[in-house]
């Protein structure tokens, strides 16, 4: 799904213009941005948690010339989903219906 299908279905699902829609996505995106800079997490019951993860410093390789190089310490974006989102996303797959082998004609 591309950003511009996204907000078209929410437009639909909350009744208001693609335009409104444009303008909320984009202030979520924002604020969750923002906290997540300040070092706050963002939770959202029933989905997930937008977090900062960190990684510590390591020593790496460059691959063409095998030279060992260092690797900073850095701060990732990261998600992480609701026990019941996990198992919703599950049972959606278990939910669609099997495909049926076609039958051969004599």
């Amino acid at each position: 799904m591309k950003k511009a299908d996204f907000i078209k279905e929410t437009a639909a699902k909350a009744g208001v213009s693609q335009k409104d829609a444009q303008a909320v996505t984009a202030a979520a995106i924002e604020v969750i941005k923002g906290a997540l800079k300040k070092g706050d997490t963002v939770p959202f019951l029933g989905f997930g948690t937008f977090k900062i993860s960190n990684r510590a410093a390591r020593t790496g390789r460059n691959p063409q010339t095998g030279e060992e190089i260092k690797i900073a310490a850095a701060k990732l974006p990261a998600f992480k989903a609701s026990p019941a989102f996990k198992e919703f996303v599950n049972s959606a797959k278990k939910a669609a219906p099997a495909k049926k082998a076609a039958k051969k004609k004599k």
